[in-house]
């Protein structure tokens, strides 16, 4: 099978549909949900930064954090929008101007589990160092995996389309760890902003947990396009026996 065929095979056009359909949505989900809690404001008018700054003191985070590697966490300004994240490598939290400035609940949870991150690298928990671990193959795997699959099956080299589907699974299996550490840096992040006595009222509670939640549908999407993916390139491969 080659690869203009390949794109015609009507297995992998349901296979894209659907990821298409599952990424879009999870994308619009993420999109509504920040959309209507950034103009919610949080309980004790905080910007992100302040929440940010406030969780490190009144949980002990930055004590353990500084006790772990010697150096606390820093909080950095960033371009764009749903662009905060946690850099392990310089210890850093990464926080986008709408989140850092507005005092917002979206603002709120979005920060805090970023901190969930920090935690999660501050108590060394393992599935974040096996992300961490993977991440240099995983910046290179896509365009290489896609290079040997289309090469191995343009050329007919069957060596080269296995270690195509080899190379792929290593995205697949940091898709599939991603999951849970993302799932549980929200669950830190909740706990530390009651710790931290921010969790005032029920609108405090229900947008932090929206956010989150809709956050974690974007990994889940990743996850299963990666898998379906995976998933085809096998069933080519047995089809070529």
């Amino acid at each position: 099978m080659g690869f203009y065929g390949m794109y015609l095979d009507p297995t992998y056009m349901v296979i894209f549909v659907v990821t298409l359909i599952i990424s879009l949505g999870a994308q619009m989900y993420v999109k509504s949900a920040y959309g209507k809690w950034s103009k919610v404001p949080n309980s004790n008018n905080l910007t992100g930064l302040q929440v940010g700054q406030i969780l490190l003191q009144r949980t002990g985070l930055g004590v353990t954090y500084q006790a772990a590697y010697g150096k606390g966490v820093q909080f950095q300004g960033i371009g764009g929008q749903l662009t905060d994240h946690y850099d392990p490598s310089k210890h850093v939290v990464g926080l986008s101007q709408g989140v850092a400035t507005q005092a917002s609940v979206a603002s709120m949870a979005i920060v805090a589990h970023e901190l969930g991150h920090a935690q999660q690298h501050a108590q060394h928990s393992p599935l974040i160092a096996m992300r961490n671990f993977l991440v240099p193959a995983v910046r290179f795997s896509p365009m290489l995996s896609y290079a040997l699959i289309f090469m191995g099956l343009i050329f007919n080299i069957t060596g080269l389309f296995y270690l195509g589907i080899l190379v792929f699974g290593l995205m697949v299996l940091f898709s599939i760890i991603t999951l849970p550490v993302e799932i549980d840096a929200s669950r830190r992040g909740i706990k530390l902003l009651n710790e931290a006595g921010l969790m005032v009222n029920t609108s405090d509670a229900q947008g932090s947990k929206n956010v989150l939640t809709a956050a974690a549908t974007t990994y889940i999407a990743a996850a299963i396009t990666a898998v379906l993916q995976l998933l085809y390139y096998l069933s080519i491969a047995n089809r070529r026996r």
